[in-house]
């Protein structure tokens, strides 16, 4: 890392107090000795960063430095670091003073690692890691294992209840980022992200779905086979049934907490042959109730 205090901190020599300020914030937050327990390296460029914020932070000092009447450590000759005057000699290398209060919030890591100083190590938990998790919606309805890849490289088993919920979050303890100073890791949270299905829709703990009936099936009714999140089930159509009639199929729908299931509700809608049927269109021509029957009276303003 450069001693030249612009190079130091990564910006160019025009660069406004505001974007100083904010380009020392970052790599403090990344070089603090606390976060880095034993990495020497990483506390000689926290040092060099603190000399450069140090100079460029200060109006007076910066103009003297950006004419050439001192050098990179603030001084006409040869001294010691200025961070080490900042710091007041006797502190830690990278104890906090009034000159750095500005920089850190109240929430602000930062803020915490400056208000502590070398006096003590910083122990915080771990950050937690959002996933979004895809999930089929058979499997959010009955249940499934889905496999995720953790931060570390490893992979978990990751168990979705049956009856999950669009947006349910699914917590893994201890399975996100490690902790500072020994402290407790984080947690993962898994956003479930219900994927639609090509005909079942969900409507609270209920299944819907349209089940397309032949014109013989509605006049004169029948049992036919009707599918179902757990597999297809015989249903008994009714006489004279329409397009828009209910069926409801008990205990098909989603499992709730209290271990009861919702139901399936099935929507009837008549479909004629693609294929045009002269004995069909034989019959409706003589069919003469058809002619005065008038399915849009309902309609008739």
């Amino acid at each position: 890392m450069s001693d030249n205090p612009y190079q130091a901190l990564g910006v160019k020599p025009t660069a406004s107090a505001e974007e100083i300020q904010a380009a020392y914030r970052k790599l403090a937050k990344k070089l603090h000795p606390d976060l880095n327990p034993g990495n020497r390296e990483a506390e000689e460029k926290f040092k060099r960063i603190g000399v450069a914020y140090g100079l460029l932070s200060e109006p007076e000092k910066r103009a003297k430095f950006d004419r050439g009447e001192i050098d990179a450590s603030g001084a006409e000759r040869q001294q010691r670091p200025f961070y080490r005057d900042f710091a007041g000699g006797q502190r830690q290398p990278y104890t906090t003073d009034a000159g750095f209060a500005d920089l850190a919030g109240e929430d602000d890591i930062l803020a915490e690692l400056f208000r502590r100083g070398g006096r003590s190590r910083v122990t915080m938990r771990g950050g937690d890691i959002h996933y979004r998790l895809p999930v089929e919606f058979l499997e959010a309805v009955n249940g499934a294992t889905k496999r995720i890849a953790l931060p570390d490289g490893s992979s978990l088993d990751l168990k979705v209840p049956a009856g999950a919920r669009e947006g349910q979050i699914l917590r893994l303890k201890g399975k996100g980022l490690p902790g500072i100073g020994g402290g407790p890791p984080g947690d993962a949270l898994a956003e479930i992200d219900v994927r639609p299905h090509k005909f079942f829709t969900r409507d609270g703990d209920d299944i819907r779905v349209e089940l397309p009936i032949s014109l013989r099936e509605a006049v004169l009714g029948g049992r036919v086979s009707v599918p179902t999140p757990t597999g297809p089930v015989t249903m008994n159509v009714p006489k004279g049934s329409n397009t828009g009639t209910v069926l409801r199929l008990k205990g098909k729908g989603l499992s709730r907490p209290d271990g009861s299931k919702g139901d399936q509700y099935v929507t009837m809608q008549l479909v004629l042959p693609r294929e045009t049927d002269p004995d069909l269109e034989a019959f409706v021509g003589g069919w003469r109730a058809g002619e005065t029957h008038n399915p849009r009276q309902a309609m008739e303003v």
